[in-house]
């Protein structure tokens, strides 16, 4: 069999890039507050807004602290209930708690989407919801949102891994009153680390803004300011706690020239998710969900739910595949997994959540970078396959 690819390694960063990098390194402004206007940040600002189709966006260390931020602008009180999904990553309910809220959890299905049952069953007692499109994998939004806004609770789109992803032809990140995105190694953009925060709400965005780190009138180098946006930082200048956690001009000139890739890695990421999905739907014992009938996904890594094994015979499939290769995470076995909800032992409380635990013991994630060829999916493929011939065929009798 053949040798598989490193999947680890993402695409290398454009040259115009490494032009950027140069300049900036020669001027020396790594601070996006030190030029008066026209700061690579602010520039990334207004340029991916206008990518998603938002009014306003703000670049800041990471998407966690995007998802910080939004959950401090909309004002929350000190111990407001925020419904997330059971299946996230652990700096979602890290967020939440870093902005002194209380994080409920509600069960995730075999779909790896949010049981619509039992989130509308706790929606009465939440302040506000995030919703994670966990993996790229996007819940119902016209549910989600429907039942949000006869309660008037915002929503706050965890869209860490899915930039690209579109509902009904609108973007993820521009559904719910708020939209984060990441920029971490293994994100469809790369910058190592990094997030931005989209919305159309001047106000919220002023409050988030300002808490990033925009002291005194900083707020002023963050471009063209229209008149409610400019309204807004009057009205909280000097009222709200600097949390410091602004994007720094260096990760933004690693991020811009990147912008214009994205197309192109939506379509080849999808592209290659659905032929390796295929493949693997072709054998009794993986299923791929399908996505949802709105949903166009932009994917760079596969899951997929072991069907027919138990416990040992799962852990023997993925030690197989990694014996010939290919990390196969099982969310729920992988030891301190961090999206395994069970493992976030900073919770006051860990509810049960029987369906997502029951997912996580079967659930399975491999990457898939879109930069992979055709062939080296095809190693991936047979590969899995081969451990999965290799833990279920019938044992020989002995003397056969």
């Amino acid at each position: 069999m053949k040798q598989p690819p490193n999947v680890h390694d993402a695409e290398s960063i454009p040259a115009a890039a490494r032009d950027a990098i140069d300049a900036l390194l020669q001027s020396g402004d790594l601070f996006r507050y030190t030029a008066p206007q026209g700061a690579p940040v602010a520039l990334l600002e207004r340029e991916f807004a206008e990518l998603l189709g938002s009014r306003f966006a703000l670049a800041v260390s990471s998407c966690s602290a995007a998802l910080f931020l939004s959950l401090k602008a909309l004002g929350l009180p000190r111990d407001a209930r925020v419904l997330i999904p059971g299946f996230t990553f652990a700096a979602v309910p890290s967020s939440v708690v870093h902005a002194d809220c209380i994080p409920v959890l509600c069960e995730v299905g075999d779909n790896y989407r949010i049981d619509l049952s039992d989130f509308e069953a706790k929606l009465d007692d939440v302040r506000a919801v995030i919703i994670s499109h966990m993996r790229g994998h996007t819940s119902d939004m016209d549910a989600i949102m429907s039942l949000c806004e006869a309660r008037n609770i915002p929503v706050i789109e965890d869209a860490a891994h899915s930039l690209g992803t579109t509902w009904n032809g609108h973007n993820i990140g521009t559904i719910g009153r708020v939209g984060c995105f990441s920029f971490q190694s293994y994100k469809m953009i790369n910058a190592g680390e990094g997030g931005i925060l989209i919305t159309d709400d001047a106000d919220l965005v002023a409050r988030a803004v300002i808490m990033s780190g925009a002291y005194e009138h900083n707020w002023k180098k963050h471009g063209e300011i229209p008149e409610d946006l400019a309204e807004a930082f009057e009205r909280w200048q000097n009222r709200l706690p600097l949390y410091n956690l602004r994007m720094s001009n260096l990760s933004a000139v690693v991020i811009r020239p990147q912008l214009p890739e994205l197309v192109r890695r939506v379509r080849d990421g999808r592209t290659n998710h659905d032929y390796v999905a295929e493949r693997l739907n072709n054998s009794p014992h993986f299923h791929v969900p399908d996505p949802l009938s709105s949903e166009e996904r932009a994917p760079d890594s596969i899951q997929f739910n072991l069907i027919g094994l138990d416990e040992a015979e799962i852990r023997d499939f993925a030690a197989a595949a990694a014996a010939l290769g290919v990390s196969v995470q099982v969310f729920g076995l992988s030891q301190d997994n961090a999206r395994a909800f069970w493992n976030w032992q900073f919770l006051q409380e860990i509810p049960e959540l029987p369906k997502t635990r029951a997912m996580l013991m079967k659930a399975c994630d491999v990457r898939l970078p879109v930069r992979l060829t055709r062939e080296e999916l095809d190693t991936i493929t047979d590969i899995l396959l081969a451990a999965m011939e290799e833990v279920t065929r019938p044992a020989r009798a002995y003397g056969t």
